[in-house]
């Protein structure tokens, strides 16, 4: 079979939105009581929804936080992310002519950590949001990236747009961390690496592009037939 389908990841991938993840972890967790550095964010808690990324960090950092607690702590931090974004678009060069190409091809959908306003808002912006067929945030699944969670759900999307059922592996996953790509992997897609986030040697991919602009949907298609 050939390629039938595309699910980009959003934040690093799309929107050069992980500095102000991190920004807005940041002035939450030190509200806490709790310093978070950038080296520590993109090593640990990237590949994490909001929810994880706090559990995660309160786990490590001794910090005894209630599930309550993380909700406002997850409330405030979308607040200010908000905050950053005003005024200025957060997509990377070249990331909406990509979409737009694909989305002309075939359909495409987005499987993100990302909470659905947060994507909504951006894409809106853009006028990007027709282009996909089927969107997962962070509060449509049970379990967050690295679990294939968030990419089964887009399969079943996407699927129901074909009116059949979906190979996975006539699909392509574009991420951007390697917890993105161990969830792709293991809902059974293809994965590109782009390297907006990490260096190429931490990437573990079918492919590797340097960004959404040199991303080549033939390219992406023979992932799919050489398998």
């Amino acid at each position: 079979m050939s390629l039938r389908a595309i699910v980009f990841d959003f934040d690093g991938v799309i929107a050069n939105s992980e500095p102000l993840h991190f920004r807005g972890f940041r002035d939450v967790a030190a509200e806490e009581g709790v310093t978070l550095t950038e080296p520590d964010y993109y090593a640990r808690y990237l590949g994490f929804d909001d929810v994880g990324a706090f559990e995660a960090m309160g786990a490590e950092q001794g910090a005894a936080w209630t599930r309550e607690q993380i909700r406002a702590m997850v409330a405030r931090k979308a607040v200010r992310l908000e905050e950053f974004e005003h005024g200025v678009s957060v997509l990377f060069p070249g990331a909406a002519d990509a979409i737009r190409r694909a989305a002309a091809a075939m359909p495409i959908a987005i499987a993100s950590g990302a909470r659905g306003e947060e994507i909504q808002r951006v894409l809106t912006r853009a006028n990007l949001i027709a282009c996909f067929t089927a969107i997962v945030a962070a509060e449509d699944t049970l379990a967050s990236k690295p679990s294939p969670d968030p990419y089964l759900r887009a399969l079943t999307l996407l699927a129901a747009s074909f009116g059949e059922r979906l190979n996975p592996s006539d699909c392509v996953a574009i991420e951007d961390s390697r917890w993105g790509l161990d969830s792709a992997r293991a809902a059974g897609l293809r994965t590109v690496a782009v390297t907006n986030s990490y260096p190429a040697a931490e990437l573990q991919a079918d492919l590797t592009i340097a960004s959404l602009e040199a991303m080549d949907l033939d390219r992406l298609a023979f992932l799919c037939l050489n398998r």
